[in-house]
């Protein structure tokens, strides 16, 4: 088998997208179907949705980068194209032992019982999607595999990762909190680690570090009101306010990891970047 063009799979979508040909010529049959599904149901309503949802999903991959299509649709024909942070955080992940293989477990991270009995099919296969970005799936697999082995150690290490790199800071504490909590020793990783770049950035970090990890700031708050803070109308123009100092403080705190070391330069630059566009 050759490997599969992005242009051609976005010409397909276009022209052929109506009947789902561009899904049947990147490998995937469940979504065929699901696009033959559309079809009917476009000739029900007399209303070209099946149409539609393959135009825009050729303008989807149009925007696509080669780099990230290879990852979804190449694998093992493409050499993945890795840039120099992507080398760093997979040098990382090995330095860390993210996550074990085979049953092994570092000396500072320990299986928990339930793992030990019971295989958990979706470790290695959401560590596979979260080497290769496809965050969004391997949240979905360790979310599985926390069903399986809730006090899995690793997997709540590793989807902590995942919610920071997604940018959803509440649930990242959550389960660094979580893997603290249940054994997790070397907390160089949350430390140290690129990928929780985006959790040390917060205003709650000081505290959480201070707290030995263990606890979550968004949670602690929210037991204190006894609901989760939504804010109020006449709260809405202070927040406004506030905005922008909130904004520069966060700057200020890149700065300032910069400056010790904590980020690299280019680190520095993303994270900066992803601040700005919030």
């Amino acid at each position: 088998m050759q490997p599969k063009s992005r242009i051609t799979a976005a010409m397909m979508a276009f022209f052929t997208g109506v009947v789902g040909g561009h899904k049947l010529y990147l490998g995937s049959t469940g979504g065929f179907i699901g696009f033959m599904v559309l079809l009917v149901v476009s000739i029900s309503v007399h209303f070209p949705i099946s149409f539609i949802a393959g135009i825009m999903q050729g303008l989807k991959l149009l925007r696509m980068s080669d780099q990230e299509f290879d990852r979804k649709y190449n694998r093992g024909f493409v050499a993945v194209r890795r840039g120099p942070l992507e080398a760093r955080r997979e040098a990382q992940m090995e330095r860390f032992d993210q996550m074990p293989e085979n049953g092994k477990f570092s000396k500072n991270m320990k299986p928990s019982p339930t793992a030990t009995f019971r295989a958990n099919p979706y470790k290695n296969s959401g560590i596979k999607k979260y080497k290769d970005f496809d965050l969004n799936d391997a949240i979905i697999d360790f979310n599985k595999g926390l069903e399986i082995s809730p006090n899995d150690v690793a997997l709540h290490f590793n989807i902590a990762c995942a919610y920071s790199l997604t940018e959803n800071k509440s649930k990242a504490y959550h389960h660094l909190s979580r893997a603290v909590s249940l054994g997790l020793k070397d907390v160089e990783r949350i430390l140290s680690h690129d990928d929780l770049a985006f959790v040390r950035i917060q205003p709650q970090f000081d505290a959480f570090r201070a707290g030995g990890f263990k606890n979550n700031p968004f949670e602690i708050a929210t037991q204190k009101t006894g609901k989760a803070d939504v804010p109020k109308p006449e709260n809405i123009q202070l927040e406004s306010d506030v905005l922008d100092d909130t904004l520069l403080a966060q700057l200020n705190k890149l700065s300032e990891l910069r400056k010790k070391g904590v980020l690299s330069e280019d680190e520095f630059i993303f994270e900066r970047k992803k601040v700005l566009r919030q």
